[in-house]
């Protein structure tokens, strides 16, 4: 537990920069106060997973029956605005892995994100988005990864997640994983041995990037 307080307090105050958070996950609702406090501190953000689809929207494009949370389109615009007022590179994904239905056996389709059809739904981030975000972290110094790239529980929709953990532990950075999903797809990857730090609290770990006072740890001072 030292090393993990350790490890996020020193990664937040004095990061070996670029400082590149990656984050991903089906919700924005769960991580919008820890991005708002990303930004002010990183020099990257790259979004995947289903929250990426409330940000797409947010620019103005259709993203079908993808996950989207309608009442946090605002503050996804506020976010990024505050990304490009602060010199913030804002990376989100360029095409997906399409279906019809959520189903491992539907017909799949890669599409450019302006091309999502109305009535499909994007699962997983697509080749040239995983291509994109591995470039983004070529100069990385520190890489904190919380949140998988799509529904990496079904195959099919796996490949974006496992190629981001791949690129991750290919990097010369520091690289600290957050929480329970994002390890599992570390696992999976078989990319364990290659992170400099992994969590094992994904929602505690959020609660300290936001800011918040963690009153375990404040007894322990």
């Amino acid at each position: 537990m030292a090393k993990e307080v350790n490890f996020f307090s020193k990664v937040l105050e004095k990061p070996v920069r670029p400082f590149v958070a990656v984050v991903g996950g089906s919700k924005v609702s769960g991580k919008l106060q820890a991005l708002t406090n990303l930004i002010g501190k990183v020099d990257k953000v790259i979004i995947g997973g289903g929250m990426a689809f409330t940000f797409l929207k947010a620019q103005g494009h259709e993203v079908g029956n993808s996950l989207v949370e309608d009442d946090l389109l605002d503050e996804a615009k506020n976010i990024m605005l505050k990304a490009k007022e602060l010199g913030v590179k804002f990376y989100l994904p360029v095409d997906v892995v399409a279906a019809a239905e959520f189903s491992e056996n539907t017909t799949v389709k890669f599409l450019p994100v302006q091309e999502i059809p109305i009535g499909w739904m994007g699962l997983d981030i697509g080749p040239a988005s995983t291509r994109l975000f591995r470039e983004a972290l070529n100069d990385a110094q520190t890489i904190m990864w919380n949140g998988p790239m799509g529904v990496y529980e079904m195959d099919r929709y796996s490949k974006g997640s496992m190629a981001m953990s791949n690129n991750i532990a290919q990097t010369h950075a520091t690289t600290i994983v957050g929480g329970g999903d994002t390890a599992d797809v570390v696992q999976r990857a078989g990319d364990v041995d290659e992170m400099t730090f992994i969590s094992t609290g994904g929602g505690a770990s959020l609660k300290l990037i936001e800011g918040d006072t963690l009153p375990g740890i404040e007894a322990l001072k």
